[in-house]
């Protein structure tokens, strides 16, 4: 299997540098694993540009651990801001940078909030971006555009997710389908950065 080609990525972030939202210690740019459309997150992080942000899904894989450790090495190394999804202890076990929250464990967040310099969450409606407003500091608002995801909903589309930025109290990021080629639609609405799996990689697909 051809491996991907992960230079979109540089394009994706020249455009998410673009976005007018508020700045956050966060990078603009972030890329989320997928166990099917990630097969491999290292040669993802070794392909990020410099100072992107990585999330780790970790899907119960059974090299968690290792996987996790050998890509906050990367990330050191290459000045990426590592997040690790759902595993607050691994997260700090691996020095990783802050934790994300699947919006079904949220509400487990409060109880890391001191832990962690920075804490994410996914979001699929106003009331959870609401939610992960109060005890994180971005929030990844999905599904924007159609996507390829199992767990993607019915596309917001730009306008609905510019109503999410004007009503969740901390930055918004688009999740969803996002690629180089839609990214500039986002432009003017308030939004902070961009989150992609399948954007990273060409030839651009959808997811």
């Amino acid at each position: 299997m051809t491996r991907p080609n992960y230079d979109a990525a540089r394009a994706l972030a020249r455009c998410a540098a673009t976005l007018d939202g508020p700045s956050t210690p966060a990078p603009r740019l972030f890329a989320f694993t997928d166990p099917g459309r990630t097969p491999d997150p290292i040669a993802l992080a070794r392909c990020l540009p410099q100072g992107a942000g990585l999330v780790f899904r970790t899907f119960g894989r059974a090299d968690l651990a290792s996987a996790a450790f050998e890509l906050a090495a990367i990330a050191r190394a290459r000045d990426l801001m590592f997040l690790v999804a759902g595993e607050p202890e691994l997260a700090l076990r691996c020095g990783a940078a802050g934790v994300h929250w699947p919006e079904a464990r949220l509400s487990q967040a409060p109880h890391w909030r001191r832990r962690f310099a920075i804490m994410s969450a996914s979001a699929h409606s106003p009331g959870a971006a609401r939610r992960a407003a109060s005890v994180c500091h971005l929030v990844f608002v999905s599904a924007v555009f159609a996507s390829r995801s199992p767990s993607a909903r019915r596309p917001l589309g730009p306008f609905r997710l510019a109503a999410y930025a004007r009503r969740t109290a901390c930055a918004v990021y688009a999740l969803g389908g996002i690629s180089h080629k839609n990214a500039q639609r986002l432009n003017g609405l308030g939004i902070s950065g961009l989150a992609a799996v399948d954007g990273l990689s060409r030839p651009a697909t959808r997811g």
